[in-house]
């Protein structure tokens, strides 16, 4: 892996990493854990409707925080319900970087470290208790489009769009409702206005609702009905 495809970061506060390369946290400054669960889970009215084979797609994979509150949220639902979880990343982190990150929220250890062992081997496809994990690298512009699967519930993740845009492109915001299944769903803590004109004009019923923390609005929605 050549220095260009990965992240650098640097520390604010010895707690929450920022990308060097599009000058962004990673997560909340006031509590990544708290936004995850706001915004990802909530949004897409998680853990309530998970089932045997559902499907989550997330555009950023970042330091795998969204991965271990969906892992959490999977294992509290009192179900049997083994679910697939699919990232798109073009800059992954180091192992040492994501402990780091992780560190700083009350995750169980031994998911944590289950994770890790699995990320140090070199492993981007594999099993945590009741989900099956695949880590697709490189441009999601390029993955995505010939990605076979479909999404019950997309994490749109990806950096500021006004740091990083080609994340948020109106043809990646097709390509995103051209792989989720019917009646599915997506949340963002974004609430650009080109980004949910996008999502509006590839097929999503969209909605600006009340975000995390200091964000006033988010945005959330549920692929339209196909006439």
């Amino acid at each position: 892996m050549t220095a260009d495809q990965t992240d650098r970061v640097e520390w604010r506060d010895g707690v929450t990493p920022v990308s060097l390369r599009f000058d962004d946290p990673y997560y909340s400054i006031h509590d990544g854990f708290a936004e995850t669960g706001h915004v990802f889970l909530s949004g897409n009215d998680l853990p309530k409707r998970f089932r045997p084979g559902f499907s989550i797609a997330e555009l950023g994979f970042g330091t795998g925080l969204n991965l271990m509150a969906t892992a959490i949220a999977l294992q509290s639902h009192q179900t049997a319900a083994a679910i697939r979880y699919t990232s798109f990343e073009a800059f992954p982190l180091s192992s040492s970087e994501i402990r780091t990150a992780l560190s700083h929220f009350p995750l169980p250890q031994a998911l944590v470290d289950s994770f890790l062992a699995e990320w140090e081997a070199g492993k981007r496809n594999f099993d945590l208790p009741g989900i099956s994990v695949s880590i697709i690298e490189g441009d999601a512009r390029t993955t995505l489009p010939v990605w076979q699967g479909h999404a019950d519930a997309w994490f749109l993740d990806g950096f500021s769009p006004a740091k990083n845009p080609e994340l948020w492109e109106a043809a990646l915001m097709a390509a995103v409702a051209g792989h989720t299944a019917p009646g599915g769903t997506f949340a963002t803590y974004t609430a650009a206005g080109h980004v949910r004109r996008a999502l509006s004009e590839a097929g999503f019923v969209v909605k600006r609702v009340p975000g995390y923390g200091r964000k006033r609005h988010m945005t959330i929605g549920q692929l339209a009905a196909r006439t």
